[in-house]
Parts: C-alpha cells; sequence; structure tokens
C-alpha cells in the first residue's frame, strides 16, 4: 500500500509532463481514494473501462486517454457525467498521461510497439521528437506488403496499406495513434515505410507520389502497450497489485 501523491510522484517522475506541449492535462486527473493497493491500466477511460475497473477493485485507473480535452465545452453532462460520476462513486483514482506516454524510450507506447514488432530506434524525429526512425531485420522488410503481413499476424487486426514503393526497405518510421501527420517528417527523414494509426485522404496520395508506402494498424491497436508496460513496471516497483484491461476498439 502506498499514498497517492508517492504514486503520482513516481508517474511523473518516470514520464515527465512537464516536457511537452500536450491538449490535455497529464497527471492526476480525478482525485480519489489516498491509499493505494491496486492499480488497472487500460487504453482510454471508458465506461466500459470504469465499469471493469470497479468490478476488479482498482484504487486507480492508469491510461493513456484520460477524460478531460481541450476543446471539450467542460459541462459534466451525457457520456462525461456517468464516467465521472462512477469514478467518483467508487472513490477510484484517474491517472492519464497522453504524449508523455507516447514518448518514453522504454515503457511507452513507441517504444513498446517497435519492441512488439520488431523494429530497433535509432533516432527520433518531428514534433516534440514523437516520431521514432530505425530498422527492423531484412525478412519483415522485404517489401511493403510483407511489413503489412507480419504487422496484421503480430496485432491480429488488418492494416490499411499504401504501397508507395515495392522491394526490399531499409528504415522504417513509426508514431502511435492518429499521428498521419508525422508522415512527411518521417518521409524527410529518410524512411522507407510509415507506420501509424489512422490514415487520411492526403497520405495515400502522398505514399505514391514520394515512394514511401504507409500502413495504418489502427489507433487503439498501436496504443495498447505502453500503458500496461509502464502501470506493471511501477506496479512491481511500489509493490502493488496491477492488472490490464483491454477493451476491444476496431478503430
Amino acid at each position: 500500500m502506498i499514498e497517492r501523491q508517492q504514486l503520482l510522484d513516481t508517474f511523473d517522475t518516470l514520464l515527465q509532463p512537464e516536457r511537452f506541449k500536450d491538449y490535455c492535462p497529464n497527471g492526476l486527473q480525478v482525485e480519489g481514494k489516498q491509499e493505494i493497493r491496486k492499480i488497472v491500466s487500460g487504453v482510454t477511460a471508458s465506461l466500459a473501462l470504469i465499469e471493469a475497473a470497479v468490478n476488479e477493485g482498482a484504487d486507480a485507473l492508469f491510461v493513456h486517454h484520460g477524460l478531460f480535452w481541450r476543446g471539450y465545452d467542460g459541462r459534466v453532462t451525457g457520456w462525461l457525467r456517468h464516467r465521472l460520476g462512477l469514478l467518483l462513486q467508487h472513490n477510484i483514482n484517474l491517472f492519464a498521461y497522453h504524449l508523455p506516454l507516447d514518448a518514453h524510450p522504454e515503457w511507452g507506447n513507441n517504444a513498446q510497439l517497435g519492441l512488439k514488432l520488431g523494429f530497433a530506434v535509432q533516432e527520433c524525429f518531428g514534433e516534440q521528437q514523437l516520431g521514432c526512425l530505425g530498422e527492423a531485420s531484412p525478412s519483415i522488410m522485404a517489401g511493403p506488403k510483407a511489413l503489412a503481413e507480419h504487422i496484421q499476424l503480430v496485432l491480429g487486426r488488418s492494416v490499411t496499406l499504401v504501397d508507395g514503393k515495392s522491394g526490399p526497405m531499409r528504415r522504417v518510421a513509426w508514431c502511435t495513434g492518429g499521428a498521419q501527420g508525422y508522415f512527411e517528417p518521417a518521409i524527410a527523414a529518410g524512411a522507407d515505410v510509415f507506420v501509424t494509426g489512422e490514415i487520411s485522404e492526403p497520405q495515400a496520395h502522398l505514399a505514391r507520389e514520394c515512394g514511401v508506402s504507409f500502413i495504418a494498424c489502427g489507433h487503439h491497436a498501436s496504443e495498447r502497450y505502453g500503458a500496461p508496460a509502464l502501470a506493471a513496471h511501477v506496479a512491481y516497483g511500489l509493490g502493488l497489485e496491477h492488472v490490464f484491461i483491454d477493451i476491444d476498439n476496431p478503430a
């Protein structure tokens, strides 16, 4: 058992939220009980995840996507009232870290996705250095289709491939979630293929015109590894229980 402030300090020390310009509050978003024994981690603070955390007897919930974002009008009604009300009713602390969790070099979303897919990070690129650039084994880099099939097999879901240029590839760039805007910086950094969660209309044209392939493997699918990795690391160090709950999301 530890106190809430010690857990917050541990998360903040690891993730250094002050380094990032983000569009949500990072850290403790909802204050719950003072004493913490059990952490539940997940990707998004959805009603389904909060209900599952209640059933697990969680004292703290650690997520990548919290409840509060820039541009929301601030009224506690509808879906927000239901989620917030359940957290308050059961006295559960909500910790949420967005860009800081993406960027952590060992336990973050980008690092953990790279580890899962067999990508070795060599350097970072793009705004706030959130994108990763590196290499992978020649067998999975034999061509865009081979890499797409490898990703589908590892993540267990279909992907969207826009083939920029066929043939062997050397450098892969990646950034989890809705990072399609990092495609042009990835091209400028010398990538042969870019992997992220989502694709928008302009990226298909850019891939074909620039000869750099684009693979979208799902926002949720690309971001379901950082939260449990970091929460498990922290829980182990502090002697707490930890459970990861993956609420399926087709996006």
